[in-house]
């Protein structure tokens, strides 16, 4: 389901990245799951293997070279769908705390199955971004919050800085069209400021951007507000 060892390993290390067998298995046996589960519910339009290879597992470890997580932080992914970027970042560094956030029961029912096949412990939680941002489980509980989801960056600010505690981070994953520039007064509204946006492309040309957003002071308690609020307008 994803391309051959040998050529994934190239691939991983042409940006430094080692892939061990371990990873390899992993890797595999999680990308046949996606598609299996694909033929059930709708998780993603890429199933091809270079796809999968290259636009999902790929890009999602690529964190590790723009940004430093350290061993043991505890992560959480918002908005996770299909588990972009956090099982890859699991995968790869399984010293990692992972919690994986979705708001659909049918993708935490497979987020759950992938935990389970993998025997990769992650907290798999059903619950809208802005309910969980004011779960007292959740808010403020986090080394570092991360989103590869298509919402616009002030939005995504709102959904994903509640979780972090002071000195953590928020990791944008990102297309090239976003100007971090645009949500500044949402991170800046959060607790936030920008520590570094690092830019690269894909094997594929394809350019994407990750936001790194240090978290230097509490989220004021009104925030997150409600998704009708949210979408009303934004921060």
């Amino acid at each position: 389901m994803i391309l051959p060892y040998n050529i994934m390993s190239e691939i991983f290390g042409e940006y430094g990245l080692e892939l061990t067998e371990k990873h390899y298995a992993d890797f595999d046996l999680y990308a046949s799951l996606l598609v299996e589960w694909n033929e059930k519910i709708n998780l993603t339009a890429i199933t091809d293997p270079k796809g999968i290879t290259i636009k999902h597992f790929l890009d999602s470890v690529l964190i590790f070279k723009y940004t430093e997580i350290n061993i043991d932080s505890r992560f959480i992914d918002v908005g996770t769908g299909a588990g972009f970027p956090g099982i890859p970042m699991k995968i790869y560094k399984n010293d990692l705390e992972c919690t994986l956030l979705d708001s659909l029961n049918k993708r935490v029912s497979f987020l759950q199955d992938v935990s389970e096949k993998l025997n990769l412990p992650m907290n798999c939680v059903h619950s809208r971004a802005e309910d969980g941002g004011k779960s007292p489980l959740l808010r403020g509980s986090f080394d570092v919050a991360v989103a590869r989801a298509v919402a616009a960056l002030p939005v995504l600010c709102e959904y994903c800085m509640p979780y972090v505690k002071i000195g953590g981070k928020f990791i944008a994953m990102k297309g090239p069209n976003e100007n971090y520039k645009d949500a500044c007064t949402a991170y800046k509204t959060l607790g936030g400021e920008i520590e570094d946006v690092k830019e690269y492309f894909l094997p594929s040309g394809d350019k994407r951007q990750i936001i790194i957003i240090v978290k230097i002071k509490d989220t004021p308690h009104k925030y997150p507000r409600n998704s009708a609020q949210i979408a009303k307008k934004h921060l």
